[in-house]
């Protein structure tokens, strides 16, 4: 899920795997002195997504035929000038399908990105939340600068196409003059085209909008799913809102007390777990791997794979070419889930054969680019709340450092994360912090789920997570498994540990293990 190179803490959606711009920009009118805690929301059966969520059809009724429904929560603009000039929020609901007098309230997701768009992932996970749905309504938004929340906008579809063409792990002085000058073009273009809403576009802002949110839907506490990078945002909530939490959890979990550089780091070496994984699965099954003899041999090849399509691309989708830097990020896309190894299996063999369609196709998943070569904005709305929320910005002398540490970490995605931490050089706004502050003392108790075999958001992050929500908050329970999350993953004992807290109030014990 890069900004091109780095890769965000984002769930994979199966409606992003199968390929499957409208923007609520700030208004001028006369609600300035309008209390948006008592708005009242107009649902509505909910429209297709827009360009900027990622298109496609009106999400499908549940099961037993209820509809999705969608609304526009204002918010302000600027928190520090909360009777300013506002924007809008879009939500997604399903209503309880259980007796609404055990009720407990409004489930809040987020399933990360930053930059994912809820009002699309929602629904992709829908029944996956049955159960939960039958004491909670399920909600989730498009959080500002994403989708149709203020949406970020900087380059244009083929601008875009151009972008993720760029050779993201430099070997010379031209190329690294290139990652720069791209890097500067889009960040210019995000000034130029939503210069107004990237002041605007941090967690800590994010997390207002989710206290807004819980007022206006009517709960007097915030019962949250956070995920990925929705653990960070729910964090952050907790930091700032300790005595508004209810029932929270948090799953693929991203370790808070990280610089940007350390959380490179982390990614590096939780894709090179992957990778890992995947190949020992790959050669240990009883008929023939396809895309190596030994565990080794599979790593080798890809290296090799890479190596030649630094030199020269081949046939991706036409009649884009499938490029070094594509096939590293199509890699990747395909080692968030174990579901989805045997497409990578697919994209290996065929892509050695000169055929690099199918990993072309994970690398599109991932960049946000549909079958019609439409991007959504998730690139944008990352690059923007990465850059507002993090503080260092890096050189080339700084990646050029740190690059032996990183290779160590992963020969196959050390450089490419390396690169990436270029992303916010010339960003327009100043970064808050080196890293979010989710301290909450006083808060319920919020479940923290880490899984041994996660990518993108590396176990070791659940204890620090736990460990800086505080004593007596932070719950940690672990997974030992594969891919990015562990909820989704079917796990019974993860699912009952999950319910039972949610829907029942029964806090597990901490350092609780399922496998």
């Amino acid at each position: 899920m890069p900004k091109p190179p780095r890769l965000r803490a984002a769930a994979l959606t199966t409606a992003a795997l199968l390929l499957s711009s409208l923007m609520t920009g700030c208004s001028d009118d006369d609600s300035k002195d309008e209390d948006l805690t008592v708005q009242k929301l107009s649902w509505k059966d909910c429209p297709a997504p827009s360009a900027s969520e990622g298109g496609g059809n009106a999400p499908s009724p549940l099961p037993g035929g209820a509809k999705w429904q969608c609304a526009t929560m204002k918010a302000p603009l600027d928190w520090d000038k909360p009777t300013g000039d506002t924007i809008g929020i879009a939500l997604i609901r399903a209503g309880t399908s259980g007796d609404r007098s055990k009720r407990i309230g409004s489930l809040v997701f987020n399933f990360g990105g930053p930059g994912g768009s809820g009002i699309t992932a929602l629904p992709a996970f829908g029944e996956d939340y049955a159960k939960l749905r039958t004491r909670y309504d399920l909600v989730s938004f498009d959080p500002r600068g994403v989708g149709r929340s203020a949406g970020v906008k900087c380059e244009d579809d083929q601008q875009l196409d151009e972008y993720f063409e760029q050779d993201a792990t430099p070997d010379d002085a031209a190329e690294r003059a290139a990652l720069l000058d791209n890097t500067k073009q889009f960040n210019a273009a995000c000034e130029k085209n939503s210069g107004r809403t990237l002041p605007h576009v941090r967690t800590t802002d994010a997390a207002r909008d989710m206290d807004l949110m819980r007022q206006v839907l009517g709960d007097d506490k915030l019962y949250y799913f956070g995920i990925s990078y929705g653990t960070e945002l729910g964090g952050v909530y907790a930091h700032l809102f300790p005595g508004k939490v209810g029932r929270a959890v948090f799953d693929a979990v991203v370790d808070p007390t990280q610089t940007p550089e350390q959380g490179s780091l982390g990614q590096a070496r939780g894709f090179q777990l992957a990778l890992d994984n995947f190949a020992e699965d790959c050669t240990s099954k009883t008929e023939d791997c396809p895309v190596g003899d030994s565990p080794q041999d599979v790593k080798d090849r890809i290296a090799k794979l890479l190596a030649d399509l630094d030199r020269k691309p081949i046939p991706g989708v036409f009649p884009r070419e499938l490029t070094q830097t594509a096939a590293t990020s199509g890699i990747a896309q395909a080692l968030y889930s174990k579901d989805f190894w045997e497409y990578l299996t697919q994209g290996l063999e065929e892509a050695y054969d000169g055929d690099g369609k199918v990993l072309m196709l994970l690398s599109d998943s991932m960049n946000g680019r549909n079958e019609d070569g439409e991007y959504s904005n998730i690139t944008a709305a990352n690059v923007s709340i990465n850059c507002a929320d993090d503080k260092p910005r890096y050189t080339t002398a700084d990646v050029e450092a740190k690059l032996p540490e990183f290779r160590s970490a992963s020969p196959l995605f050390g450089d490419y994360l390396a690169w990436g931490m270029v992303s916010c050089s010339d960003w327009p706004v100043a970064g808050a912090a080196d890293h979010p502050d989710v301290s909450a003392p006083g808060s319920a108790p919020i479940l923290v789920v880490g899984n041994t075999g996660d990518p993108a958001t590396p176990y070791e992050g659940a204890k620090k997570m736990a460990d800086a929500l505080g004593r007596s908050v932070g719950v940690q329970l672990t997974y030992k498994g594969q891919g990015h999350g562990a909820y989704d993953s079917g796990n019974k004992c993860v699912h009952n540990a999950v319910d039972g807290y949610l829907l029942q109030g029964n806090v597990p014990s901490a350092g609780t293990i399922c496998s």
